[in-house]
């Protein structure tokens, strides 16, 4: 995976969070409590300059066992991003259940949100709750230890 994310300087999950502009801090610390709330077996960690949750292996192009989070949860410029690693029916989750999640921002693994009123929370819930059940990357060799 390739790190797609600025650097900043946090080494933990309470520094990322306390680096947190003021003008998103309500949306990130609520996610953030709603993940955990959701998933409470996806424990969080720092993670690449996100805050990650859970974690699953596939091997990479060079066949080494890397591995990623479930979940993660990132502050970008403009916008929060919500990854989730997840297959149902050979498809990433967020892609099988998108015109559930509300009028946002998606793409095959990820939710992008300004304000948390654009995230249907039901729907988001069903998705993490698949990605623990299910955690994994399209066109990934995974591995189960």
């Amino acid at each position: 995976m390739m790190n797609m994310f600025a650097k900043n300087d946090a080494e933990s999950v309470e520094e990322y969070l306390s680096m947190i502009p003021d003008d998103r801090k309500k949306e990130i610390d609520f996610i953030h409590d709603f993940i955990q709330k959701s998933v409470p077996s996806l424990k969080p960690y720092f993670a690449s300059n996100m805050i990650g949750y859970g974690t699953f292996y596939y091997l990479d192009n060079k066949m080494q066992k890397k591995d990623w989070p479930i979940i993660a949860l990132a502050n970008q410029k403009n916008y929060v991003s919500i990854y989730v690693c997840a297959i149902i029916n050979d498809k990433a989750s967020v892609e099988e259940y998108k015109t559930g999640l509300g009028k946002l921002s998606k793409g095959i693994g990820c939710i992008r949100f300004k304000k948390i009123e654009e995230i249907n929370l039901d729907t988001l819930k069903q998705v993490l709750k698949l990605a623990e059940e299910n955690p994994g990357l399209s066109n990934a060799r995974m591995v189960y230890d």
